[in-house]
């Protein structure tokens, strides 16, 4: 059986919305980042960065979210992993654009401007953030103006991972951004993704 190690609270939270999808039996756990159990050998064995999320496939072990979910997709022949090699490319385009343009920006943003207790914010990292975001944020609606899906005719892996990553962004203001607010909502909507987000909140 599959294991899964790594929080919802992380960004194990893909992984889990993916393996909801699937509908695939696994087995977690529920490790937090930076937490004792990802310090312990066994589980630096498992991944020597001692980050989550990690899988374990019945011996196969693999590190990093995005590619866990390009693999998990693809190997369980789902329609989430798109057939055509242009679509593909575009799943793979948008998961990558996601880790460079949007992910720790958004967290930055969101901690130091509601999350973090105030005395601990800072506000100039969140202003910087928001100002990547917004330009982030530009990107993805232009380009889901042109189609409702990010890499194909349908739903799939890049639609996902890109949208796991914005889980903040459900509680942002996105009317800036319409195409990206129905988006994030149509995403936001599917049946799975509200299992892998009740196992967060």
């Amino acid at each position: 059986m599959l294991r899964l190690y790594g929080s919802a609270k992380s960004r194990a939270l893909r992984v889990l919305w993916m393996l909801q999808e699937l509908g695939i039996a696994y087995d977690h756990k529920d490790y937090a980042p930076r937490s004792a159990q990802t310090k312990a050998p066994q589980y630096r064995e498992l991944n020597g960065n001692g980050r989550v999320p990690t899988i374990d496939d019945d011996g196969f072990v693999l590190s990093e979210s995005m590619a866990i979910n390009l693999y998990l997709s693809r190997k369980h022949g789902s329609g989430f992993y798109p057939a055509d090699p242009k679509n593909e490319a575009l799943a793979i385009q948008w998961s990558l654009w996601e880790t460079d343009r949007l992910d720790r920006q958004i967290v930055n943003y969101v901690r130091n401007s509601t999350e973090l207790p105030e005395a601990e914010r800072n506000p100039a990292v969140a202003k910087a953030a928001w100002d990547e975001i917004q330009d982030s944020f530009g990107v993805l609606d232009a380009a889901l103006a042109k189609s409702p899906w990010l890499a194909g005719p349908a739903f799939s892996v890049g639609d996902l991972n890109v949208a796991s990553a914005l889980y903040r962004g459900l509680f942002l203001d996105l009317a800036r951004w319409p195409h990206v607010q129905a988006w994030l909502r149509r995403c936001w909507d599917r049946p799975a993704a509200q299992k892998a987000r009740a196992m967060r909140e």
